[in-house]
């Protein structure tokens, strides 16, 4: 057979299209949503080349028009589970001696036909079925997706040609094998590209998975699946189930080649597996590789020589783009008595300014919170804070899911550092403003670090370069991703390599090697080329 040693196109950014009007991407995504909003998908599981449907069928709606019914999700058990295990373990002989070329070869595939004739499609599904705007959607679905299977394929040619070094008449190498089993990826519903990337980066490096999507992003999961099947990945490499959780949990935790789980989710869920297979940790051939990313309280650390607008302007957007329901969104600010009036006021009038609706409509700035579950708990803070003694609503403080999950984005004040809204995640558009006082910034930033239990993204604003150093310093193990003079959000693949460490995980920081290196089992080999035929060493004469 021919030989190489292949070098991988050497990897950069999607551009962002911009969505304006006029512009021939605008249309297209128009013309995709209204396709896909004038008909009714039928969601299958995708278990080794088969597309499994049920009797048992969840409906999918709009979190913006929860009325329309958009597609239907067919509902497996456990005997589903069982059937993924096992076409993941027939397919993984193939799968891992396959050249590491041709599994490049697939996602670099996926790469260019989701930045051409999938873009649209994956943009409008993840409009329709998580209620994100044409920006919100084009930099996530598109753009953070391709850009996560192009450099994680140099990421992979990278791992695969670190080598050891070699002593004279001996050769050493290292070989990364696929971990010995089969993947749990379990997926959260607000970002399409992380779903389709916990699959995708095990199975780039020779695992086959079992893929259970967020139940409210299963519509644009079906759009993944059509991608991988498009880009050529064979059958059984990932096999996609919907099914309840602990039904599924039950088969998987139990099953002797259960060898790794690479989740994101909420922080109570992860600590409940890490413990389930803890438990189990006899029944497995090999101890698995638990990788996990589980949410925040993010913040905004502002010092009394930041730019007004600057900081005003990192709160908007920083907090409220996709309804605050990213990992990373600003939910606790700590704000300078001295600018707290002129930075408030600015984000007031962003806030007011903002329109909220349905994504068709491109004048919103603002759409639905996902599901009814996450509607009525984002309420319920929001009914804490109008009620609150020691806090202001200065902005919000309403809702309504007559129609869709629609909730106004929120500013809360209080002088309370331990205000509720300030420790516990939200999850939603609601940033609370703490307000101290100026000679107190050192103080601020030891109580910043000691509030919270996740340590996900936070940032320092600031003009005086003292103060930076001393907040890096300070709050050195709050955040996974910390950002200078910038909103937390917005980490972009092979520029800033994202995760976190405390409560908000494991840190193995997806978009960088170094999550895709838990993928794997190294196998050290040393070869003599010409070996001792007697024992007996110089020292022994």
């Amino acid at each position: 057979m021919p030989n190489g040693v292949f070098n991988i196109p050497f990897p950069e950014n999607e551009p962002v299209l911009g969505y304006a009007p006029g512009s021939p991407e605008k249309a297209e995504l128009e013309a995709a949503y209204q396709e896909l909003y004038n008909s009714v998908t039928d969601v299958p599981m995708y278990i080794g080349g088969q597309e499994v449907t049920t009797g048992d069928k969840l409906p999918l709606s709009p979190p913006h028009e929860h009325a329309k019914v958009i597609g239907h999700a067919n509902i497996g058990d456990k005997t589903h589970v069982q059937a993924a295990i096992d076409a993941a373990l027939a397919a993984k002989k193939d799968w891992s001696n396959l050249s590491w070329e041709h599994r490049a070869a697939i996602f670099l595939k996926a790469a260019e036909l989701l930045a051409g004739p999938f873009r649209a499609k994956m943009n409008a599904a993840t409009m329709l079925g998580q209620s994100k705007n044409a920006m919100q959607a084009e930099i996530d679905a598109s753009c953070e997706l391709i850009d996560f299977f192009r450099y994680n394929a140099f990421y992979m040619q990278q791992i695969y040609s670190e080598q050891p070094d070699s002593s004279p008449g001996v050769w050493n190498r290292l070989e990364y094998r696929p971990l010995e089993g089969f993947v749990f990826a379990i997926t959260p519903f607000n970002f399409t590209s992380i779903a389709a990337n916990l699959c995708a980066a095990p199975a780039m490096m020779g695992n086959t998975i079992i893929w259970k999507p967020s139940d409210t992003q299963i519509y644009s999961a079906k759009v993944i699946m059509e991608l991988f099947k498009a880009a050529g990945l064979p059958d059984g490499v990932i096999n996609m189930i919907t099914v309840d959780g602990p039904e599924a949990g039950e088969v998987i935790f139990n099953h002797r080649d259960f060898a790794g789980l690479h989740f994101t989710g909420s922080t109570g869920v992860f600590r409940h597996l890490w413990k389930t297979i803890g438990n189990n940790i006899e029944k497995y051939r090999s101890y698995p590789r638990i990788v996990g990313e589980t949410g925040g309280k993010d913040f905004i650390m502002v010092h009394k020589t930041a730019n007004v607008d600057e900081v005003a302007t990192a709160i908007s957007r920083g907090s409220f783009e996709f309804q605050g329901q990213k990992c990373s969104a600003s939910s606790r600010v700590y704000l300078p008595k001295s600018m707290a009036q002129d930075v408030i006021s600015k984000v007031v009038s962003d806030v007011n300014s903002f329109k909220v609706g349905v994504p068709s409509d491109y004048s919103n700035f603002v759409n639905a919170v996902i599901d009814e579950k996450a509607f009525d708990k984002i309420a319920e803070f929001v009914d804490y804070c109008n009620a609150a003694s020691d806090a202001d609503v200065v902005a919000g403080g309403t809702y309504d899911k007559s129609k869709g999950y629609f909730i106004q984005p929120t500013v809360v004040v209080t002088d309370n550092p331990k205000f509720r809204t300030m420790c516990e995640e939200i999850f939603g558009p609601v940033v609370t403003i703490f307000t101290y006082a100026d000679d107190k910034f050192e103080d601020t930033l030891e109580l910043l670090d000691e509030t919270s239990d996740y340590a996900l993204t936070g940032s320092i604003i600031s003009g005086d370069r003292y103060a930076i150093d001393l907040a890096m310093k300070k709050l050195e193990n709050s955040a996974g991703n910390f950002y200078i003079n910038d909103k937390p959000t917005g980490a972009v693949v092979g520029q800033q390599p994202f995760g976190g460490a405390r409560g908000s995980g494991t840190n193995d920081k997806a978009g960088s090697y170094l999550n895709l290196v838990r993928w794997v089992s190294p196998r050290t080999i040393k070869e003599t080329f010409v070996p001792a035929k007697d024992y007996k060493y110089p020292f022994l004469g």
